[in-house]
């Protein structure tokens, strides 16, 4: 559970829930599904307390692969939360949990999403993105294979300059936030 100001906050994997079922758990006040296709492989449910009382839920469902909600698979800001969800990002209003903007950012699924200045990085399976605040893509990077490693761990880091992703055979990826891509050190513009 988040706490913001006066708010509690609980956003979780509903590996229940099942599109049109009367039968479903958890009920929610808004759904923001996948309605083009009708294929969801992941939902995530959001919740809003105030004083212990629900005063508000939705839920996001999405394509692509199956993804779970992590420590830095969201992002809660002042007026609107941003979540991973399968392929894409969703940003809800908060706390009315209205659907400000969706956006694809990666082919298969996201993993993490960072705030940095005033924009985005997604970290994505095949893909490390971009984003602005509107959630425009500003551009996007592949690898030779997907952006994590056998153990999911330190593949994928932010600093000050740049950004460092490791594919699945342990090859490193580095990036400035503009989307250039070094492969040798001393390339680095802050080296020299």
């Amino acid at each position: 559970m988040n706490i913001i100001e006066k708010y509690n906050i609980e956003i979780f994997t509903d590996k229940t829930y099942e599109v049109g079922s009367a039968e479903n758990t958890n009920k929610y006040d808004s759904e923001y599904l996948e309605a083009e296709n009708k294929y969801n492989s992941t939902f995530v449910g959001i919740k809003i307390y105030e004083n212990k009382q629900l005063i508000k839920s939705a839920i996001i469902g999405s394509e692509g692969g199956n993804s779970g909600i992590s420590e830095n698979s969201k992002i809660i800001e002042k007026n609107r939360i941003l979540i991973c969800c399968a392929d894409k990002i969703f940003c809800l209003s908060f706390p009315e949990l209205n659907l400000l903007w969706k956006t694809k950012a990666d082919q298969i699924s996201c993993f993490e999403i960072f705030k940095k200045d005033n924009f985005y990085i997604v970290h994505g399976e095949t893909e490390i993105s971009k984003l602005d605040e509107n959630g425009m893509i500003l551009w996007q990077k592949g690898g030779a294979d997907i952006f994590t490693t056998i153990s999911g761990k330190d593949d994928f880091e932010l600093n000050e300059k740049y950004i460092i992703a490791t594919d699945w055979e342990n090859r490193t990826y580095k990036f400035d936030y503009d989307g250039n891509e070094f492969t040798d050190m001393k390339q680095f513009p802050w080296n020299k």
